[in-house]
């Protein structure tokens, strides 16, 4: 009777809730165009993604910026916006209380979820670490090892499909773990084990993220309130992180820290709070693990269809590196042109972080002349910038790696905020260098090694779809087919 009696009650203030909303804010229920199609879902008749639905949009729109009233949502792909957002008026335009509600549960006080002093701090700290060459050094040995004895070993069986963006899942997340936690959850051994970590983690991200597709965030809090559906599990999977993270916590306390070479370690020398401790460490996993492997996948769909640019990377590399010859250290990437150009591509077309929200604190007015009232979520969009016309002109849409390098050769990179994928300004993704080096090094490594073809080839205007995600999943995954070339070097 209890559980009947408190269901009643909440069901009871969701319905005067909704009734407040349409008494009292009409806009919650805009009937304009952009807004009817996303509450009837009707944008979905004629694309496959959200995203390629608010791409169209942003091109069609002259200031590049549109308005989802129901969302009380700004979205926008103006260059001059961004800088605007992320630099000149920075402290106008911080996460949010919204933002950090909805991802708390699962990042708690970690740099991705905090403003003010808590994000200096933490920025601080993780820019010394990553700026360290000793840690570019101790990351280039861990992404080695682990293409070395998994990755390749795993690959080199006889002639096989796979998923291919699974691959690159567990691969990310054994490096980064490695890296933030100094353990090897050994996702990516030959009888192809998922760590608990791993599965929790994957859960966590996808139900946090699912929260912010709610037209009011009062849907996940009854429900989170009641430990009903999706909010029951995913407090399961945080549960179930916590437990993990305070174990390789303890287990660090135990054992000793101050010689190790971790990022955990790192920390532990001047944080005591273990909840604090634990927050900071699953931000760093969610941003190493799931961009970089989203990033790989996007990179090796495309180059599945552009043997011109897989040919053109190994003639570099067997240029600069020497022909069957292997990298030696993380120095020789930075000869690697066309390389880097190649990367840089691919995540301009496919960026692993499709879009980024901030809030207005106080009332502005954006270059182009969006009005914002405070509190207003203002999303810059770099998935939709890397089509339009006017920001690369008018081949935007072909993968091109030449358009990032200079006449000689020689890799030139663009303003930050014509090109936002490691965001910009004074929130610059810190793990940027560290990203770059593990993707260019998996490339490399495999397309040296092996031929790797989509199990079914796309055609040339398809795009993949993607599920709802903090970063972006191809919903299908990258099944390929992996045949030899050549032994390893």
């Amino acid at each position: 009777m209890e559980l009947q009696a408190s269901l009643f009650f909440w069901i009871l203030i969701f319905l005067l809730y909704l009734l407040f909303s349409l008494l009292i804010k009409p806009k919650l229920w805009c009937n304009c165009e952009i807004c009817s199609a996303y509450l009837t879902l009707s944008w979905s008749k004629q694309f496959n993604n959200l995203c390629d639905w608010y791409t169209h949009l942003l091109k069609n729109s002259p200031s590049k910026t549109i308005h989802i009233h129901v969302l009380r949502n700004t979205i926008t792909a103006n260059p001059e916006n961004i800088e605007y957002m992320l630099k000149t008026k920075f402290h106008n335009f911080p996460k949010g209380k919204p933002f950090s509600i909805i991802l708390g549960d699962f990042l708690g006080r970690g740099i991705f979820n905090v403003d003010g002093d808590s994000w200096k701090f933490q920025k601080n700290m993780a820019s010394m670490e990553l700026g360290k060459t000793s840690t570019c050094c101790y990351v280039f040995d861990i992404i080695n090892f682990e293409i070395k004895t998994r990755l390749v070993p795993l690959l080199s069986k006889q002639d096989q499909a796979l998923d291919l963006q699974d691959v690159f899942k567990r691969f990310s997340f054994d490096v980064i773990c490695w890296f933030s936690f100094g353990i090897d959850p050994s996702c990516l051994e030959l009888s192809l084990p998922m760590s608990k970590l791993a599965m929790a983690f994957d859960l966590a991200s996808k139900l946090s993220a699912e929260r912010a597709m709610n037209v009011s965030p009062l849907v996940w809090k009854i429900k989170r309130a009641l430990n009903l559906g999706s909010e029951k599990e995913l407090k399961r999977a945080i549960e179930r992180i916590n437990l993990l993270a305070k174990e390789v916590i303890r287990q660090r306390r135990k054992t000793g820290f101050l010689n190790s070479n971790d990022l955990l370690s790192r920390f532990m020398s001047i944080i005591n709070d273990e909840t604090y401790l634990r927050d900071i460490i699953i931000s760093f996993l969610l941003a190493g693990r799931d961009t970089v492997a989203s990033g790989l996948t996007s990179l090796f769909w495309l180059l599945s269809k552009h043997s011109n640019v897989v040919s053109a990377i190994k003639q570099e590399a067997d240029r600069i590196i020497g022909e069957n010859k292997e990298l030696t250290c993380f120095d020789q990437m930075k000869e690697l042109h066309y390389l880097q150009a190649t990367v840089y591509e691919s995540m301009r077309l496919y960026p692993p972080i499709q879009f980024d929200s901030k809030f207005c604190q106080n009332d502005d007015v954006l270059p182009d002349g969006s009005v914002l009232k405070k509190g207003t979520r203002v999303t810059y969009y770099p998935y939709a910038m890397g089509r339009i016309e006017e920001i690369w002109g008018e081949d935007c849409l072909e993968f091109k790696p030449e358009r990032w390098l200079k006449h000689d050769g020689v890799f030139s990179p663009e303003n930050p905020f014509k090109y936002p994928i490691f965001q910009a300004g004074f929130r610059v993704c810190l793990g940027k260098e560290m990203a770059l080096l593990e993707m260019k090094t998996v490339t490399l490594s495999l397309i040296r090694r092996f031929r790797i073809q989509l199990l079914t080839p796309p055609s040339p205007d398809q795009h993949p779809r993607f599920l709802p995600g903090l970063t972006a999943t191809f919903s299908d995954g990258l099944p390929v087919l992996v045949r030899n070339i050549q032994p390893q070097p």
